[in-house]
């Protein structure tokens, strides 16, 4: 379902994004962790289509994100970090414009539009004007927006921030079901025991690079005297980040 080939992210000297090659099948939840400016937004943003790689190349469901980018904005459904909302409309008439937009047909959003509304728990507020909306709230709002569309792909940067406790429970067992009936998830999370206990596999980034890749148990077997995912990631990205400080004091540039 997602194809990365070789993908670089340059921003003047920078190297944001590192030489990423992945290949994630249909169904599977893969998250991708790493420390902050490891590289896990821009790798969302050539996901979607939002920016240019350097080199390399994205593949979503067989089309190419740069050269089918209609075709690829049809099939995925992407929450990113700072989710933008038109603040002057109300939660239903935001739902309904996504509706028009993505051309679900009147009678297909008069029965899934309440559904969405009700799982999320947005009746008390869903007529209010979203300048309103507490960043919570939302974040219901653009979950339930994309479910609306029913996408083949999700792509999703932090999915729980601002999220209580019932409502981050109702997201989890989202994403199984979803899962289970298919959909491939890609999710940025800093939540190291949502990444442990929901996803397939795991990538780790840092510095632009994967410095590991697979199922929590294949990351422990590999790193013998790890326990957990968290042990795993402190000791790869400390790592990793000792190799940088060592490159730089070399001489040799660094990210």
């Amino acid at each position: 379902m997602i194809r990365i080939v070789n993908l670089t992210k340059c921003f003047g000297k920078h190297k944001a994004l590192d030489n990423l090659n992945l290949e994630i099948p249909a169904g599977e939840i893969f998250a991708f962790i790493g420390p902050n400016g490891a590289g896990k937004t821009t790798t969302v943003k050539l996901l979607s289509g939002l920016l240019k790689p350097t080199s390399g190349s994205v593949s979503i469901c067989g089309y190419d994100v740069q050269k089918e980018h209609i075709k690829v904005k049809k099939i995925i459904g992407l929450l990113p970090d700072r989710p933008f909302i038109y603040s002057k409309l109300t939660g239903i008439e935001f739902l309904q414009i996504i509706g028009d937009i993505y051309g679900i047909p009147g009678n297909e959003q008069k029965s899934r539009i309440p559904e969405l509304i009700t799982m999320f728990g947005m009746d008390e507020f869903i007529n209010e004007l979203i300048e309103s909306y507490s960043h919570g709230m939302r974040q219901r709002l653009i979950l339930a927006s994309i479910l609306l569309r029913q996408p083949k792909v999700l792509i999703l940067d932090e999915p729980l921030v601002g999220l209580d406790p019932k409502m981050a429970r109702l997201v989890k067992d989202m994403f199984i079901e979803l899962s289970n009936r298919g959909i491939t998830i890609f999710m940025c999370t800093h939540i190291l025991e949502l990444a442990e206990k929901l996803s397939h596999r795991i990538g780790i980034i840092d510095n632009g690079r994967l410095i590991a890749l697979g199922s929590k148990e294949e990351l422990i077997e590999k790193l013998k005297g790890t326990a957990s995912l968290e042990d795993i990631y402190l000791k790869l990205t400390n790592a990793s980040q000792m190799g940088t400080e060592e490159t730089n004091t070399n001489g040799d540039g660094g990210n």
